[in-house]
């Protein structure tokens, strides 16, 4: 809320991992409506900063806004018992916007039928949550200053997508950005702000709650639609058409200031972080960059559920008049794991 005090988490003089202090100060970005300099984004990783929060050895990040209480609201929520599934099929066919195809073989013989199914699922194309030890800090540490090596080609030893076993079941609410904005979808020149969260949410009638599964519809089927030469390059990840560089629609690092004001457990997107805005890559010589990410896992401790498919529910809800429902997902239990493909599911 503009002009209120806040709580930060901030790296103290001589620490080598960030430690609790109070913060106070205005919501300069949301109050202003002004994206972040390249240098208060940087001060994100402070400002924002979760490590130590929950404790040395906490596993869970934002999930532990998840509490008893926030489930049981959550399962207050379901009055129809309607389903919405939020996931994309597997894709099994390469494309220049899916490189790296899963692998679906059948078997079968007379008895019966079995397959064999293998995926790289992270990336903008299957449906999918992040472990906090998908992505690294530039100075080698994960989430709650735990270190890099604790990953090797066996698996993580800490952060890993084991960790939550036992599901995420939540309150979740979508915030149809290009609903508010009487668009079909959103391009790489109009990308999701922190104010434009408050809008949405003030516009359909949402308060936002600590533990909230918080999913940003951006119109990613309408748009590619209306762009089927769109391909995916690599290096930095941005979309080209017809050989013509048109940015990467998606989600502003400015929104993760409204999630952390709010106490927001996960951020599901349909688009992933915006591309092309100009912040700093954290790596020297690599030009890659994904600002959201790069803040909300390693630093936040907030799980991303990417690729989602937001239609459907978007259609469900607005047939409803209501955005808010129970979200239910459950990760594969792999050990070591940095994430795993889902199936969310939305119960209205």
């Amino acid at each position: 809320m503009p002009g209120a005090e806040r709580v930060g988490w901030s790296l103290g003089a001589g620490q080598d991992a960030p430690g609790p202090r109070m913060q106070e100060g205005p919501n300069v970005g949301v109050a202003d409506r002004t994206p972040p300099t390249a240098e208060e984004y940087l001060a994100y990783k402070e400002r924002f900063s979760n490590w130590g929060r929950w404790g040395e050895d906490d596993r869970f990040g934002t999930l532990n806004h998840i509490t008893d209480e926030v489930r049981a609201a959550a399962a207050g929520l379901v009055r129809e018992g309607r389903t919405v599934s939020l996931a994309h099929p597997l894709q099994t066919e390469p494309s220049r916007r899916n490189p790296v195809p899963a692998q679906h073989y059948m078997m079968f013989n007379y008895r019966g039928s079995r397959d064999y199914i293998g995926v790289a699922f992270h990336g903008r194309v299957n449906t999918h949550i992040d472990a906090l030890c998908h992505i690294f800090t530039s100075d080698g540490r994960m989430y709650n200053g735990h270190p890099t090596s604790a990953v090797t080609s066996s698996g993580a030893g800490h952060g890993s997508i084991d960790d939550w076993r036992g599901g995420i079941i939540t309150r979740g609410v979508l915030y149809d950005i290009p609903r508010l904005k009487g668009v079909d979808y959103l391009d790489a020149e109009s990308p999701v702000q922190a104010w434009d969260l408050a809008d949405a949410a003030e516009a359909q009638g949402v308060e936002p709650q600590a533990g909230d599964a918080v999913l940003v519809r951006c119109g990613r089927e309408p748009y590619f639609e209306a762009h089927p030469n769109v391909y995916l390059d690599g290096a930095p990840a941005s979309y080209y058409e017809d050989g013509e560089l048109v940015g990467t629609p998606g989600v502003h690092p400015s929104a993760l200031e409204f999630l952390h004001e709010h106490d927001a457990a996960l951020l599901g997107w349909d688009f992933l972080d915006a591309g092309g805005l100009g912040y700093p890559p954290p790596f020297e010589g690599d030009p890659r960059s994904v600002p959201v990410h790069e803040i909300a896992i390693p630093y936040m401790g907030l799980p991303l559920l990417d690729n989602v498919a937001l239609e459907e529910l978007a259609a469900a809800c607005a047939e409803r008049g209501r955005w808010e429902f129970m979200l239910v997902i459950a990760p594969l239990v792999v050990e070591g794991g940095t994430g795993s493909p889902v199936n969310p599911l939305a119960v209205f």
